[in-house]
């Protein structure tokens, strides 16, 4: 099982390491292209290669014009089954964090929590590649409040950082008869402002922790962004009255989510490439968005 780990992620930064490559050769054919379309000279640096490029922009489609990415290659796979996750917390977690970790088990379908105790993330990250699981999820806790939430996809990342606000748990509202029990149905996912590049990889990661709803599923859930604090919302709709009368009922937990690091690799790698990385002078920016508008 270790070596094929070790000739996977080989195989894997091989295909990373070609993608130079690949998209210097993909602007040479985009030059000739434009020149072809626009009738005008084919670019003195393309002329002895010119040839050989139309052969293959001939034999290009859809899916082979533009190259693709690792990024592509990360979630290539994710759609054939429904996610497998992992969920655990930090070492000596609070009574806050246990009851969070346990309603957040609900939240994401086809989760397994596990009590953390004295184990290395190294050694949960290799027993959850043996036993095919597709994410991690970890939560961090600061003096009794949950403050943080990490993502990491298997086998070869990426992982994303975010800080954990506002917490309302359903443990925490009196009134249970209102947010009623807990629904297991697979949900529908709203992703609303994710407009950016990074907003894309943002919600790409997100909505993988979820596997495809039925349509008659009256459970949603909602990651909106807003200067980028992702606001997670959990609620049911009923139709009483027909398609015009919805009524939502929100069931909780609710929460922020900040954004601060995506690593290209998985949480145990701490010389995996960084991505992306809130910076201090970021927060001084107060009218540049970076996840949507």
């Amino acid at each position: 099982m270790l070596r094929r780990n070790i000739r996977l992620r080989r195989e894997y930064l091989y295909r990373k390491s070609l993608e130079g490559k690949e998209r210097f050769l993909y602007e040479k054919k985009r030059k000739i292209k434009e020149a072809l379309e626009e009738g005008k000279p084919i670019p003195t640096e393309l002329r002895n290669e010119e040839a050989a490029l139309r052969q293959e922009i001939d034999l290009e489609d859809d899916n082979t014009t533009v190259p693709r990415t690792h990024i592509d290659d990360e979630y290539a796979n994710a759609t054939e089954q429904d996610p497998k996750i992992l969920l655990t917390t930090s070492r000596d977690p609070s009574a806050p964090l246990i009851q969070f970790a346990k309603e957040l088990k609900f939240v994401f379908p086809n989760v397994e929590r596990m009590n953390r105790g004295n184990q290395v993330i190294s050694e949960i990250i290799e027993s959850c590649r043996a036993h095919d699981f597709m994410d991690v999820i970890l939560v961090h806790v600061h003096r009794g409040v949950p403050d943080g939430l990490i993502i990491s996809h298997l086998p070869f990342g990426p992982t994303a950082y975010f800080g954990l606000l506002n917490v309302v748990t359903r443990h925490d509202i009196k009134d249970k008869k209102n947010i009623g029990t807990m629904p297991e149905a697979y949900p529908h996912l709203i992703l609303n402002n994710f407009t950016t590049k990074l907003g894309e990889r943002t919600a790409n990661i997100l909505k993988h922790l979820f596997p495809v709803p039925k349509l008659e599923t009256k459970r949603v859930i909602t990651f909106a962004n807003q200067s980028d604090y992702i606001s997670f919302r959990h609620h049911i709709y009923e139709k009483h009255g027909g398609p015009k009368s919805v009524v939502l009922k929100e069931i909780g937990p609710r929460f922020e989510l900040r954004l601060y690091q995506i690593k290209l690799g998985t949480m145990d790698q701490s010389e995996a490439q960084i991505e992306w990385v809130i910076r201090p002078y970021m927060n001084t920016a107060k009218k540049r968005k970076f996840i949507g508008d």
